[in-house]
This record gives C-alpha cells, sequence and structure tokens, in this order.
C-alpha cells in the first residue's frame, strides 16, 4: 500500500509522540497515586513502618501512597509480585532483610532475584531484636545464660516464629558465636513464641522490640542483650549482645525501599527525595523512635555492596546451621 505525505507525516509524529512518552511521563510523575507493597501482614513492624513512610512520602510527592499488604512465605509473594510490576515508578516495595538477604536462601525457586530483580530506593529504618529469658533461668546476663546451657546441654530450647524469620536467624547466629546447642521449637507466629516463653515451655527467645519492651518494663522476662551494635534508648540499661562478650554480633530488622529493576533513574531519585524528607521530619522520627526504630536513610548507590554483604552474612550461617525452608 503506497503512503502519501499526510500519512507518513502522521506516521512520524506518532511515533516521536511514543519516544517522547517515557520522558514526558518521567517528567509529570507522579500524576497519579503510588502503590507502596509491604509484604507482610497489617499491624507488625514492617507494616508500621511502610504506613508512616507512605504518609509522609504523600507530603513529599503531592500525589497519595497507598499501602497494600501482600503477606506470605516469608515475605516472598509481595517481593514476587513487586518484581514482575511495570518499571514505572508507581508500585514500590519496602522490603525488609529477612525476605531479601535471608529468604533468597531458603526458597531459591521464589520466582524472583533479590539482586537483578530491584531497583534500589534506599535503607529506610532499622528495629533492634532482644534476647530475652525467663526469670526461672536464674540468668541475667548472656554471660550467665551461656554458662548454663553448656551445664545443660541439649536440655534447653527456645522459640522460633519458624525458618528463615530475623528472630530465627538471630538465635541460630548467637548459638554458633556463643558455641552452645539450645533446641528449636517453632510456633505458628512471633506471639505464640512469646506466649510460650512466659509459659515456660521453653527458655529463651528473641523478640521483636515493640513487643519486648512493655515485657521487660513488666518484669516478666528477662532482657539479657539487644542485637543492634548500639544500645536501645528505649532500654538503655540493657546491653548488647555484642558488648556481653560475643563481638560483632548484630541481627536487626533492617528495612528498605526497592523498585522493580528499570524503573528510570530520575524516578528513582524521586522517590528517594521523598523518603529522605520524610525521614528528616521530626514528628516522623519521633514516632519511629517511639517504636523502637531508627532512621538509617540511605542512597540508591549505597544498597547493592550493603545486600551483598548482608545475604553473604546470613547465607553462611544457614549453611553452616543445617537450616532448610519449611
Amino acid at each position: 500500500m503506497l503512503m502519501n505525505r499526510r500519512t507518513f507525516g502522521a506516521c512520524l509524529a506518532s511515533v516521536a509522540a511514543y519516544r517522547a512518552s517515557p520522558a514526558q511521563a518521567q517528567g509529570d510523575y507522579p500524576s497519579r497515586p503510588i502503590t507502596l507493597v509491604v509484604s507482610w501482614a497489617p499491624g507488625g513492624s514492617t507494616d508500621f513502618v511502610g504506613r508512616l513512610l507512605a504518609q509522609g512520602m504523600s507530603r513529599a510527592l503531592g500525589q497519595q501512597v497507598v499501602v497494600e499488604n501482600r503477606a506470605g512465605a516469608s515475605g516472598t509473594i509481595g517481593h514476587a509480585s513487586v518484581a514482575r510490576a511495570r518499571p514505572d515508578g508507581y508500585t514500590i516495595l519496602l522490603g525488609v532483610n529477612s525476605t531479601y538477604a535471608m529468604a533468597t536462601h531458603l526458597f531459591p525457586n521464589k520466582g524472583y532475584d533479590d539482586a537483578r530483580s530491584f531497583a534500589p530506593i534506599g535503607r529506610v529504618a532499622e528495629t533492634p531484636i532482644f534476647l530475652c529469658t525467663t526469670p526461672a533461668t536464674g540468668a541475667k546476663t548472656v554471660a550467665e545464660f551461656i554458662a548454663l546451657a553448656k551445664r545443660q546441654p541439649g536440655k534447653m530450647s527456645y522459640a522460633s516464629s519458624g525458618a528463615g524469620s530475623s528472630a530465627h536467624l538471630a538465635t541460630e547466629l548467637f548459638l554458633r558465636m556463643a558455641d552452645i546447642e539450645v533446641m528449636n521449637v517453632t510456633y505458628r507466629g512471633g506471639a505464640p513464641a512469646v506466649q510460650a516463653m512466659l509459659a515456660g515451655e521453653v527458655q529463651m527467645a528473641f523478640v521483636d522490640a515493640v513487643t519486648a519492651l512493655p515485657l521487660i518494663q513488666a518484669r516478666s522476662v528477662v532482657p539479657l542483650g539487644v542485637s543492634s551494635l548500639q544500645r536501645s534508648p528505649l532500654a538503655p540499661e540493657v546491653p548488647t549482645i555484642a558488648e556481653s562478650g560475643l563481638a560483632g554480633f548484630e541481627c536487626s530488622s533492617q528495612f528498605a525501599l526497592l523498585a522493580p529493576t528499570g524503573t528510570p533513574e530520575p524516578i528513582i531519585r524521586k522517590l528517594n527525595e521523598a523518603m529522605q524528607a520524610t525521614l528528616r521530619d521530626q514528628e516522623v522520627l519521633a514516632r519511629l523512635q517511639g517504636a523502637a526504630n531508627r532512621a538509617t536513610p540511605g542512597a540508591p548507590e549505597q544498597f547493592p555492596a550493603y545486600l551483598a554483604a548482608e545475604s553473604a552474612k546470613w547465607g553462611e550461617v544457614i549453611r553452616t546451621r543445617g537450616i532448610t525452608g519449611e
């Protein structure tokens, strides 16, 4: 079919418009609401950080950021959905290291690659875990608990909420560094695990800060140490595990903002700027700190090296301790 000059000109204009549209879209971004996927159920620490971040970024971007919870399979369901999403900046993810650095070694067929499927926007915050024991053990320090476990090999147990959770791997790292063996008893979630410790079914558990702090204040549990490298300002009397004889011990829940790989760099930068602005807001910082979180705002280019180190650390723990996905 022959094409006249008018038709040919229209086709050229159409091609030009098609090629210009991505740049125009980036310039107009965001022109509609953004979905922030949280790959855990509502009510937990990841959900809390996600909703706080969404509120602040909505103000900074002038467009609504809506949290969507997609829980299941240790967070990998939510991660997989974002890995498959269109890389246009309208679907982003609040990831946590128990999924992006730990689950990758437990669930190799999860359908995406943590290092290749996502474009980092930046780290957001971290929250520590408290190593707790029951008053009945009589241990008040990490050293006393280790000595007790060595006197009773194979007779003590700890509660976990399933293979690959931060609490589970924190315990396995602790056992390896302390050179002790304590039996793992798995429960269906963090709350039942804590209840088991309170009931005396197990002797120890790593408990997330939001849950642990009220129990510490009520003297229902004995806090032996905190998993972060710094003491928690909400419980400054509790030493870090690292300063209690296990130098270098660290296992915090670490949150990061991610987008599907291929998301244009100008959009990544705009999202990072909105995240940074949110984490400078004094009201946001106060609410984070009140829930035992510490802001750790990072740049996109800093994330790959951090991810590689974090993944290598937990991959070694998983291999040497013989941990498998359930």
